[in-house]
């Protein structure tokens, strides 16, 4: 039978034909384009002719493309819509890639023709993208170890294979503990939570096959029960389930997955010459060096906490009135909190969800894409890889932009949070070609669709990062979209958040499921003026968090992964109610690959800029400025990485920002 993996895709788009993609197809397809991959590189390592560009660089570009198509479908479903075949297939192809990526970065005849091209590349006729590419991919070679011969070698191939399996094993054990556990409800647990919750709870209940409702794992679901459920025992029971994914014994625990971890990425960047991970990773990145990284962090950590503290007295005392004797604990906050800005802000989330409609709120996005970037987005019918997911075509002027796909609904077969991710990027060599791009949530699924403010602003998120990759308008995939510096990448998906506080748009988005009526302006105000509120426990939650994962790859490995961690939240006195966003059994941005490892702290980087960057618009014209928006797409969300990250903000801010915007944002300045 014709493997559909291994064929030229002649479907609509050139999309990934998946009416005919099965399991079976996955590792056949894999092991041909593999040994294609290596045929193609030793094509370019044995070239008797000398090196140039075009048969060095260029060649790079274009080899293994029949890998790339395989593991761009693969990995699409394997994150978005596991099971048991999808989870074996990442076990096997983890090591196989980490050998395969070693050999390429260990093969001596091609770094020696990269070497002899970077040697002179002053003197060589390249425009300022062939430039960049050339000094990023010797870079990558030069980090990957190619240097490295003899014991040296073979240690760091074994090092990066071993991370690989271990980066597999971490994240199929947390979406076991997340799939694996629910807490079965009566009726009567429901009392006091709000319509919108107890629908969840029933929808889950009949996708587990139970007789009656459930809470489980998802965050969508798990939140907003801790924010409403009067139940302080259900509380507690669900929140222990929450911070313990990960880290509950047997099978399904990440503690000695997350030590090893640790080890062997120490042990990585002091073979390539460096004195931590931390030093090796953050070299490539704006922020550059461990002491930059912790200096913003501080900065911003000292006056959310004072924050918080002030926000847990208040909290502390509304729990003692209502007869709660005892400190305020974790599973607490959240409830408090939530009755605390229905007193302060008259806000009630229940009576705001149903104007927060996920339908509308895309709609809202692509809207504010339309008159930002002047982009088009209609509904196309082709094939995806679950009834969830939805595609339509971006165009502007007539012209094909992008395939934007959205998969919005949380399912046991999904891991958690929500990301983008593209099946293709844009790129003009080898052919023009036009980005697939997916954005992918966890949100309860109701009908309708209703959405926190938070949820809102994870769509807005999302949208941000696609907006990269759709304008991305580059000659080569490599620096492409969003193949940019780490503590870059957030600054499009944060910036974009802001155009869901725009007035003008929520007033037009903002509809009542059931009515169709616009939301109050009274609503409206509330909303805008709640932006900050509880701001010193979501800061809180999220420093920490960074800051232990630039200390776990700065300093001594840890014998205890949880004892080190509880030593660093102690040194910065995280309060008592509040933990850390992800602790370290289930911190997926950093244990899941190497992506967000000692770059957590990319998200408060990334929103020093984006504080600065919507400061530009509204000191113009307003959210909608056409010059800004030109600048903004010209000089940052069209460059991907062809140029430096600092160098792209410079072109259109003109100076670096402070940090003084951000903690004005957060409501967190003095």
């Amino acid at each position: 039978m014709t493997n559909p993996l291994l064929t030229s895709w002649d479907t609509r788009f050139e999309m990934a034909p998946f009416d005919l993609i099965k399991d079976e197809h996955f590792a056949p397809a894999f092991e041909t384009a593999l040994v294609q991959a290596k045929e193609d590189i030793a094509k370019i390592a044995e070239n008797p002719d000398p090196p140039t560009f075009v048969n060095t660089v260029e060649a790079l570009e274009t080899e293994g493309k029949a890998l790339d198509k395989v593991l761009a479908a693969f990995f699409t479903v394997a994150g978005a819509d596991s099971n048991p075949k999808r989870q074996e297939l990442q076990r096997e192809f983890g090591p196989k890639l980490a050998a395969h990526a070693s050999e390429v970065y260990g093969n001596k005849a091609l770094f020696a023709r990269i070497c002899a091209l970077w040697d002179k590349h002053k003197t060589l006729d390249l425009t300022d993208e062939q430039s960049r590419v050339l000094m990023l991919t010797h870079r990558a070679f030069r980090r990957a170890g190619a240097a490295l011969t003899g014991k040296e070698e073979t240690r760091m191939r074994a090092i990066m294979s071993r991370l690989a399996e271990l980066g597999t094993a971490f994240m199929q054990i947390l979406l076991a503990d997340e799939a694996g556990w629910h807490m079965a409800l009566e009726d009567s647990d429901l009392e006091g939570l709000p319509g919108f919750v107890v629908d969840a709870a029933h929808e889950a209940g009949r996708e587990l096959k139970l007789d009656g409702p459930a809470i489980t794992l998802s965050r969508s679901l798990i939140v907003p029960f801790l924010q409403f459920s009067p139940r302080r025992d259900l509380r507690e029971s669900a929140f222990a389930a929450w911070v313990s994914r990960g880290a509950n014994g047997g099978d399904t625990d990440n503690r000695d997955i997350a030590r090893e971890t640790l080890a062997l990425r120490k042990e990585r960047a002091q073979l390539l010459g460096y004195e931590s991970f931390a030093d090796f990773k953050l070299e490539t990145e704006m922020a550059k060096t461990p002491e930059a990284v912790r200096e913003l962090l501080m900065k911003v950590w000292e006056p959310a906490k004072a924050r918080a503290n002030a926000d847990a007295d208040i909290l502390a005392t509304m729990m003692h009135a209502d007869g709660v004797n005892g400190t305020l604990e974790p599973w607490d906050w959240r409830y408090y909190a939530e009755k605390r800005r229905k007193a302060e802000h008259d806000l009630d989330e229940a009576e705001l969800k149903p104007f927060l409609q996920l339908d509308r709120m895309i709609e809202a996005g692509f809207a504010c894409a339309n008159r930002l970037f002047g982009l088009e987005f209609e509904s196309i019918d082709v094939p995806l890889y679950h009834a969830d997911c939805r595609a339509w075509e971006v165009t502007r002027g007539g012209e094909h932009i992008a395939i934007f796909i959205g998969d919005y609904f949380a399912r046991p077969s999904k891991r958690s949070g929500a990301w983008c991710s593209a099946m293709r990027g844009q790129a003009k060599f080898p052919k023009v070609q036009g980005p697939v791009v997916i954005n992918v949530c966890n949100f309860a699924k109701a009908t309708p669709a209703l959405l926190s403010y938070d949820d809102a602003r994870t769509v807005f998120h999302e949208f941000g990062h696609a907006l990269h990759q759709m304008l991305s308008d580059v000659t080569y995939e490599s620096v492409s979209g969003t193949n940019v510096a780490r503590d870059f990448v957030e600054l499009p998906s944060q910036l974009f958040e802001h155009w869901l506080e725009v007035p003008e748009v929520l007033a037009e988005f903002a509809t009542h499921a059931n009515t169709g009526e616009p939301m109050p302006t009274e609503m409206l105000e509330k909303v805008l003026g709640a932006a900050t509120f509880d701001m010193g426990f979501q800061t809180v939650e999220y420093v920490a968090s960074a800051l232990v994962d630039l200390a776990f790859h700065e300093g001594a490995v840890p014998d205890d992964v949880m004892e080190r961690q509880a030593e660093i939240l102690k040194e910065l006195g995280l309060p008592n109610a509040i933990t850390m966003r992800h602790a370290s059994p289930h911190f997926a941005h950093v244990f899941a690959g190497d992506g967000y490892s000692s770059g957590y702290y990319s998200y408060m980087w990334s929103e020093v800029m984006d504080a600065d960057a919507f400061s530009a618009f509204e000191e113009a014209d307003g959210a909608f400025d056409e010059d800004r928006a030109k600048a903004l797409e010209n000089n940052i969300l069209s460059t991907g990485g062809s140029r430096d990250a600092e160098e792209l903000y410079l072109a259109f801010r003109g100076r670096l920002p402070g940090v003084e915007a951000l903690l004005k944002g957060r409501g967190l300045a003095a």
